[in-house]
Order: C-alpha cells, then structure tokens, then sequence
C-alpha cells in the first residue's frame, strides 16, 4: 500500500515510481478513492472545468518561476484553460508573491487551503485583489489554480 500524507499518491508523489514499478511487473494496482485537493478545488472554484490541466510543483528558482508562469497564463488565455499547481507549504507565500508579481491583475487565482479540513479555505479573485489581501500561507497545505480566460 502507498499512503500519501496529504494528496494523492502517485500525482506528484515520488509514489509514482513504485507504482510505475508495480505496473512493470504486472501486479493488480488498485487506487482507493478519497479527497483529491486537484479536484475540489477545481469543483469549488468556479474556473474552467471542461479543460483544464495539472503542472505539479512549479520551479524553485524566482526567475524560472515567473518564466512558467507567464507560459502558464499565456496559454491559459490561449486556450480558456485552468492551470492547476502546489507548491511545498514552507514555499507557499513566496508562490503567492510570485504571482502577484508576474500575473495580469484581471487573470484570476483560486487558492485552495487546508481542503477538507475544519479551517478550509477555497477562494477565487482577481489577482489585483489578490495583491491587496494576501493570506498568510506558510506551511498550509495549498493549491493554486490560474485562469488568464475570458
């Protein structure tokens, strides 16, 4: 059994190599449903659900970082599709930051925090109102999810 301690095993979760290992060898691999924060976050957000797409972790580095997620938001706007990512919790407010930073103020962020917890938080703005209330992050379980459509 792999046991994920919050998401998924296997979606960006080094689950995935022993799960692709088990796939090798021809061994029944059976998922247990539970809470996904991917999808409830998406089924509360009111972005795009029809098409959308998870990236994962996004680079570490602040100007790879912003590069991503400029492609990210261009191709959001692209094609009407929500880009969905996490980042480490120690990481989170330096992510939001980052978005701040680089994304249009009319694209719009959902931030998903603590899902399924009895302090949930799951939240939709534009990032201008984004930049004027900023929630402290640090070391919460979170989820991003972008929608640079119309």
């Amino acid at each position: 059994a792999i046991v994920s301690e919050a998401g998924c095993p296997g979606i960006a979760d080094p689950g995935q190599v022993l799960i692709a290992a088990a796939q090798e060898a021809n061994c029944i691999v059976k998922p247990l449903v539970g809470p996904n924060s991917i999808l409830l976050a998406l089924m509360a957000s009111g972005l795009n659900g029809q098409q959308f797409e998870f990236v994962g972790y996004l680079p570490i580095d602040n100007m790879e970082r912003s590069k991503k997620l400029k492609e990210l938001e261009a191709a959001s706007a692209k094609n009407h599709s929500t880009k969905i990512f996490i980042e480490t919790p120690y990481r989170n407010n330096q992510l939001l930051e980052t978005i701040c930073k680089t994304c249009s103020a009319g694209t719009r962020l959902c931030i998903g925090v603590n899902i399924t917890a009895n302090n949930e938080s799951i939240s939709t703005m534009r990032i201008a109102d984004w930049k004027k209330k900023k929630p402290e992050l640090h070391k919460q379980p979170a989820i991003f999810l972008l929608y640079a459509g119309s």
